[in-house]
């Protein structure tokens, strides 16, 4: 159902899948590690495949958009309480238990999606002790012609609405989703596995090298 939704919600804002690369499997622990560039990368990858998102608590209370990424089983941090990692990680270990795929977006904060900010590993802790894969997805809006599209970009002071304004009046975007081959975790450092999901996501992107 979620998956369907959507599908859905793309088609409405005229925004076109493509997908490449590597392919969700179940029945093992997995937690999806993404770059960040809006509200809509969650449904990005719900319409590939359905997943349970990690996400800043005050996302929760962002007017619409909260109430759109909490419908869809989203488990909100607050990475400003030191304990709440740990309360997360807890559920997060409950889910992959249950074969539940997990996504998250270490950046914390989306961009233009021109830059690749530093990515933060606590969270990434349960799949290391569940002996899981990190899979890296790169998300990537265009064009039709291919070019970068700023068309989603969710940043600074831009209010929900305002988003969907510029996504309608791109009439057609194309958001290409490139999931690399997972990666063992078992027995590795978070912050060792949170830069290799960096560095492979970073060239999937194109992005240029970092001074």
């Amino acid at each position: 159902m979620i998956q369907r939704w959507s599908r859905r919600l793309l088609r409405i804002l005229a925004v076109e899948l493509e997908h490449s690369g590597a392919r969700i499997e179940p029945g093992q622990p997995v937690i999806v590690v993404a770059n960040h560039i809006s509200w809509l990368d969650i449904f990005v990858l719900n319409a590939h495949h359905p997943s349970c998102f990690i996400a800043k608590a005050e996302i929760k209370r962002w007017p619409v958009v909260g109430l759109l990424v909490a419908s869809v089983g989203t488990l909100f941090v607050d990475r400003g309480r030191r304990h709440d990692v740990a309360r997360i990680n807890a559920q997060v270990n409950e889910a992959l238990q249950k074969g539940e795929v997990i996504a998250l977006f270490p950046e914390g904060t989306p961009t233009f999606g021109r830059e690749l900010l530093p990515f933060h590993g606590s969270l990434l802790q349960p799949v290391i002790e569940a002996g899981g894969h990190v899979v890296p997805a790169a998300i990537r809006y265009t064009h039709p012609d291919g070019s970068h599209s700023d068309a989603a970009a969710y940043v600074g002071d831009t209010s929900f609405m305002q988003s969907v304004r510029q996504l309608l009046r791109a009439r057609r975007t194309r958001v290409r989703l490139h999931l690399a081959e997972p990666f063992a975790t078992r027995g590795r450092h978070r912050r060792e596995v949170a830069a290799e999901a960096r560095a492979i996501i970073r060239s999937a992107l194109n992005l240029p090298p970092e001074a």
